[in-house]
C-alpha cells in the first residue's frame, strides 16, 4: 500500500494543472488538522480512513481551486462533517458503545420465580442479560458495541470488598476497555430501580415497556458534556416512544461518587426497569435505546 507522501506525489504529477506548492501544503495542513479534530469528537476514526479522506480531498480542492476559485474550496469544506462522521461511525468495526453493569446483580422478581425474592439480587439472572440485548439490539443496526459480563459482585467476594466498592471494580473494567479501544465514544452503564410496576412500565402500541431513568454525576468535570448526552436520548426517546423516559436525573450528594463518568464524555447511567418488571419488557426498552443511540450517532 503506498504511503501518504507517495500518493500526494502520484496525484501532483497527473494532475495536468499544476496548483501553486504553497496552495497544496497548506491544503493539506488544514485537513489534517480538521481530520484529528473530528477524530476527537467522535472518537471513531481511525487514522488510515482519515488519511485516506485527506488526500481525496486535497486533490478535489486543489482541482476547483483551479477551475472554480476559492469559493468552491469554502464551500466545499463546509460539507465535511456530520454526514461522513455518521457514516463512519455507523460502518466502522471498531467498537463504538462500551456497556456493562457496576451492579451486575441487580435482577427482576418475575424472573426469579421465588429464589431471593426478598433480596431481589441474583449471580445468573440479572441485568446482564439486559445489557447483552442492547448489545445485540446495537449489532442489528451496525453498531459496532462491546458488552462487558464481568460478575463484578463474585470480584467484591474475592478481594474481601463491599458492596459499595463496586464503582471501583467497574472503574478498572472501563479503563482497560478505553485502553484497548480507542474509538468507544458512549459508557453506558446498565441498572434497574427499585420502583414498583406501576411506576416503572408503560404501555406503547399494546405492549409493556420497561421505564428508563438516566443518570449523571454533577460531580465530575465532564458533567455538561454528559449532561447532554443524557438530555438528548431523553429527547430521542420523547420523540419515538413518548413517556418511556424517566428523565435525566442529576446525582451530586457526594463528591466521590461520579459514577465513573468522569472517565469519558458520553458517559451514563442507565436505570431500565424496576424489580417488577420482565426481561421481556426490558429487552423492548433495550432496542428502543439502540434505535434512538443509532439516531444520535447519525447526528455526529
Amino acid at each position: 500500500m503506498q504511503n501518504e507522501k507517495e500518493l500526494m506525489k502520484m496525484i501532483k504529477e497527473s494532475h495536468p494543472q499544476h496548483p501553486g506548492k504553497d496552495f497544496i501544503q497548506s491544503t493539506e495542513n488544514m485537513l489534517r488538522q480538521k481530520a484529528r479534530s473530528m477524530t476527537k469528537t467522535t472518537r471513531v476514526k481511525k487514522y488510515s480512513l482519515a488519511s485516506s479522506l485527506i488526500l481525496f480531498f486535497a486533490f478535489t480542492f486543489s482541482w476547483l481551486f483551479f477551475f472554480n476559485g476559492s469559493e468552491a474550496v469554502i464551500n466545499l469544506s463546509n460539507t465535511i462533517g456530520r454526514d461522513s462522521l455518521s457514516s463512519t461511525a455507523l460502518n466502522d468495526k471498531e467498537p463504538i458503545v462500551f456497556i456493562y453493569q457496576t451492579h451486575n446483580v441487580e435482577s427482576f422478581i418475575p424472573e426469579l420465580e421465588g429464589n431471593n425474592v426478598n433480596k431481589v439480587y441474583s449471580e445468573d439472572i440479572n441485568v446482564t442479560s439486559v445489557g447483552k440485548e442492547l448489545e445485540t439490539a446495537l449489532e442489528e443496526r451496525e453498531i459496532s458495541a462491546i458488552h462487558d459480563d464481568t460478575n463484578i459482585s463474585e470480584i467484591l467476594v474475592d478481594r474481601n470488598l463491599t458492596f459499595a466498592d463496586s464503582y471501583t471494580v467497574s472503574r478498572e473494567i472501563i479503563q482497560r476497555a478505553l485502553n484497548e479501544h480507542q474509538s468507544i465514544m458512549m459508557l453506558l452503564d446498565i441498572h434497574r430501580d427499585a420502583s414498583k410496576k406501576s411506576e416503572s412500565t408503560i404501555t406503547i402500541d399494546g405492549m409493556d415497556f420497561a421505564k428508563i431513568g438516566l443518570v449523571v454525576s454533577k460531580t465530575t468535570e465532564n458533567y455538561e458534556a454528559n449532561k447532554a448526552f443524557a438530555s438528548r436520548i431523553h429527547e430521542k426517546l420523547e420523540q419515538l416512544y413518548p413517556g418511556l423516559s424517566q428523565g435525566v436525573f442529576e446525582k451530586g450528594v457526594n463528591p466521590k461518587n461520579t459514577y465513573n463518568q468522569d472517565l469519558q464524555e458520553n458517559s451514563v447511567l442507565l436505570n431500565i426497569g424496576g424489580v417488577e418488571n420482565t426481561f421481556e419488557e426490558t429487552y423492548r426498552t433495550a432496542d428502543a435505546l439502540a434505535e434512538v443511540i443509532k439516531e444520535i450517532i447519525e447526528e455526529y
